[in-house]
């Protein structure tokens, strides 16, 4: 290249730079930055914002994040979102001008993530391309629509007797270690192909905890349609507060595109004790309890936000399953009741029926679902009402019949009869059961098949009941799910495939035919037994005249030459006395043989 050449490019680089330099005009922007005069457990207090707004994002050193949760005159209170060791007094604090938000999408979908977003698999960065805001204002009344479509958990006590449905809000409450998440996640396990999206958020969790439930739902592979959002115990409590308002926000977005969403917080209790302690060292003023006084608007405005949308909006539904724990069975304490109170129903888990074995240990005389018995497949409806009344008699009569008391044949057979159906609600754990095989159950018990199954071998028939339900007709089993009524045709179909499979566990009649060689071998004895009995019979009178043998003994002694003379003459007049004095005495017998086994049962 020519040096006049060269020359002349950098003439002109340069000459473009002056015009670049000679157009641009500098812009000032104001920012706002305050300082850190204080830190606490989980929050701090900032001064030198004045234009910070509530809710609004604050940045620390080190990219940790926090919310502004009092704002007064004269600093802010700020909850933060990470670990702050590293923060001392005087760090500077800027102003974000954003709230809290939250990655969403299809990305999502099989990844665990914290509420901010970030991925705790080891998968690499969350592929998002939109972000929501944790806290959105729920649903207006106009855009939604009733709750039409039962949510199946593939837990047969829950679907017949406490259904659930689309768009419905039903708290599980109950006692710590009572298998409040193990309803949780089989129900999230049942989904597997009903087209809805699952959203687990565990809140304040031990990490085994979390990681065993994570591992369960990747091994029987619902992770595909699952998110998981994760706070564990040693997690600042702003990340418990603002984790299940996160959660929300992504399922909302699956809601918004017209698809069904469950999402499962487990669980409040922690999520209530998090705010508690923010709200205590923000020195807000206690109540009851020591919650602040806006703890029932936190989970209201939370679950407020499940719905079942109008078709024009997508017809999307959420549906939510909060998780409660209680103290010592009390469902009468303050966040039981306020959650009781807000949502849509409850199943309650006993721990008396969960040490007895009894799994799951759903309390049904606690338990009720205020919305999804419309949403109940009608299948269901034609057998549940039976069922119920059926097992709620059971347990009175149960408690009755411990007392020892003398029992009726009809109380009896009530007893055994709530047996089979307490028998057959028993379900293992990861074991969801679909619906013609629990209704194939149901109408078994209905029909009282399983009132002569044994019950040793009852989770055996129960089981040979599941296989047979899979030779339902197709058609039939269409209907069970889209049928306004339940047909005859229908229930005859069902329940003669349930006889048939509950014939084979009937206590066999050969049982019987043991005793009757043995009572063949009676009646043989019974023809040439008369004179038996009679023997018997004569036995007994002999026995009683033996008192009066001695007499006419006396009177031979006496009389001897008599009876010598007599012999010939008295001897015929004798057998003709002795059958007619006979037939008296084995009557006399016959009767008091008779009477005795009478009065017998009488006197026991």
């Amino acid at each position: 290249m020519e040096p006049e050449n060269l020359q002349n490019i950098f003439d002109n680089t340069f000459a473009g730079i002056s015009q670049v330099r000679e157009a641009y005009t500098p812009q000032l922007t104001s920012r706002e930055v305050g300082t850190i005069t204080s830190v606490a457990t989980g929050i701090a207090k900032v001064s030198g914002l004045p234009g910070v707004g509530f809710d609004e994002l604050v940045t620390f050193p080190g990219d940790v994040l926090g919310i502004a949760f009092n704002v007064d005159a004269d600093e802010i209170g700020v909850v933060l979102l990470g670990e702050y060791w590293h923060l001392h007094a005087g760090d500077e604090v800027q102003r974000t001008g954003r709230v809290m938000d939250v990655a969403v999408g299809d990305g999502l979908l099989g990844r665990v993530i914290d509420p901010l977003g970030r991925p705790l698999d080891g998968n690499g960065p969350v592929a998002s391309n939109k972000r929501l805001p944790i806290e959105r204002p729920a649903a207006a009344i106009m855009d939604r629509a009733p709750v039409t479509v039962p949510l199946q958990t593939g837990i047969k006590v829950i679907d017949s007797l406490i259904p659930v449905g689309r768009g419905q809000r039903e708290l599980i409450l109950g006692d710590r270690q009572t298998g409040k998440t193990a309803i949780a996640i089989d129900t999230i396990l049942n989904q597997r192909g009903q087209n809805v999206i699952c959203v687990y958020c565990a809140i304040g969790q031990r990490a085994s905890a979390v990681a065993k439930a994570v591992a369960t739902l990747r091994e029987k592979g619902a992770m595909d349609y699952t998110v998981v959002v994760v706070t564990e115990g040693n997690d600042p409590p702003g990340l418990a507060y603002i984790a299940p308002y996160a959660a929300t926000s992504i399922a909302e977005s699956f809601m918004e595109e017209g698809r069904d969403v469950l999402i499962v917080y487990d669980d409040l209790t922690h999520h209530a004790r998090s705010y508690r302690e923010l709200s205590l060292v923000l020195r807000r003023p206690p109540g009851r309890e020591a919650f602040p006084g806006d703890i029932f608007y936190i989970h209201s405005r939370l679950l407020e936000r499940a719905t079942h949308l109008r078709k024009e909006l997508g017809g999307g539904s959420l549906t939510a399953l909060p998780i409660i724990e209680t103290e010592a069975q009390d469902i009468s304490a303050y966040i039981p009741t306020n959650l009781i109170s807000i949502t849509d129903g409850q199943i309650y888990l006993s721990p008396t029926l969960f040490e007895l074995g009894m799994l799951p240990a759903v309390d049904v005389g606690k338990s009720v679902s205020r919305v999804g018995g419309k949403a109940q497949h009608a299948a269901y409806r034609a057998v549940a009402g039976d069922i119920k009344l059926g097992y709620a008699q059971f347990e009175e009569l149960e408690t009755f019949s411990r007392f020892g008391a003398r029992l009726d044949e009809d109380t009896r057979k009530i007893i055994e009869h709530g047996r089979r159906i307490r028998a057959c609600l028993k379900q293992p754990e990861f074991s969801p059961v679909s619906v013609p095989a629990q209704i194939a159950v149901l109408l078994a018990l209905t029909a009282e098949f399983f009132d002569h199954v044994p019950l040793e071998k009852m989770t055996e028939a129960e089981h040979a009941l599941h296989e047979a339900a899979e030779n339902i007709p197709a058609e039939v089993c269409k209907r069970l799910n889209t049928a306004d009524k339940l047909s005859d045709e229908d229930r005859k179909t069902i329940i003669e495939i349930a006889r048939k499979t509950l014939e084979k566990f009937k206590p066999k009649p050969e049982a019987k035919p043991e005793p009757k060689p043995g009572a063949k071998a009676e009646p043989k004895a019974k023809v040439g037994s008369k004179p038996e009995v009679k023997a018997k019979s004569d036995s007994k009178p002999n026995d009683s005249t033996q008192e009066p043998k001695p007499e006419p003994k006396q009177e031979s002694e006496k009389d001897a030459q008599l009876k010598v003379q007599a012999e010939p003459k008295s001897k015929p007049d004798a057998k003709m006395d002795e059958p007619e004095s006979e037939p008296d005495s084995k009557k006399t017998v016959q009767t008091e043989v008779k009477s005795k086994p009478k009065l017998e049962p009488e006197e026991k």
